[in-house]
């Protein structure tokens, strides 16, 4: 994550860039998702995402501008190498299983341990229980997997990216979060800043959830620019 004073495509200042990582089993809907969060499409005849993409969409939290980049990899085992460079300055994550698929809930566990193994252990995640609009299959209860969220946590929603039923409410709720955790080191970061009579967060440095600041070797790596 990085903050500055950086301009997005269409010449408007951004605020804030914000990663974000969407994980779980193959076939989950994690691709749909991000096409109806950053284009607002759905395409029936998507394929398994091959390697990693990410896209972004820009929007505006309590007045500042914040660019918002949803990263995207397979959840097959085969790909499981790319999960370390995958995670790195990641902020949000959107863990999603399949309501219909039991398997992918009960293999949630297992993503949520990854999580922990390779992002900050400040990262907000936000559980997602994809395809709402196939109830009539359902093989995951809403209460296991909220019973399962409050225990571990963290945010969730069922989703339809078919429908588009919470996609826009789950991201802008994780960024939302992030947002806040964000601002509110800030402000303690500007209070010390103050004190001492420094001022260099004013400046534009780049500014990371509490407790991911990096190294300086290693800076440039862990913080995304936009």
């Amino acid at each position: 994550m990085s903050r500055g004073g950086s301009h997005g495509e269409v010449g408007q200042r951004i605020d804030y860039v914000f990663k974000v990582v969407l994980i779980g089993d193959s076939a989950v809907g994690k691709s749909q998702l991000l096409a109806r969060f950053a284009r607002n499409e759905f395409n029936l005849d998507s394929k398994a995402t091959i390697g990693v993409e990410f896209q972004t969409r820009t929007l505006n939290i309590d007045k500042r501008t914040v660019k918002a980049q949803i990263w995207d990899t397979a959840g097959q085992e085969r790909y499981r190498a790319v999960t370390s460079a995958y995670y790195r300055g990641a902020v949000g994550a959107m863990l999603v299983y399949d309501i219909t698929k039991r398997q992918s809930f009960d293999h949630v566990v297992r993503w949520l341990e990854e999580l922990h193994a390779h992002a900050d252990q400040n990262i907000v995640i936000m559980l997602i229980g994809n395809k709402s609009d196939l109830g009539t299959l359902r093989a995951v209860p809403t209460e296991d997997a909220k019973e399962f969220a409050e225990r571990e946590n963290l945010f969730f929603m069922e989703t339809s990216a078919l429908e588009a039923t919470n996609v826009e409410s789950a991201f802008t709720t994780v960024l939302t979060e992030i947002y806040r955790i964000v601002s509110k080191k800030n402000l303690v970061a500007n209070e010390e800043s103050d004190s001492s009579g420094g001022s260099s967060l004013l400046k534009g440095t780049k500014i990371v959830v509490p407790g991911q600041e990096p190294p300086p070797s290693s800076k440039a790596t862990c913080c995304m620019s936009s």
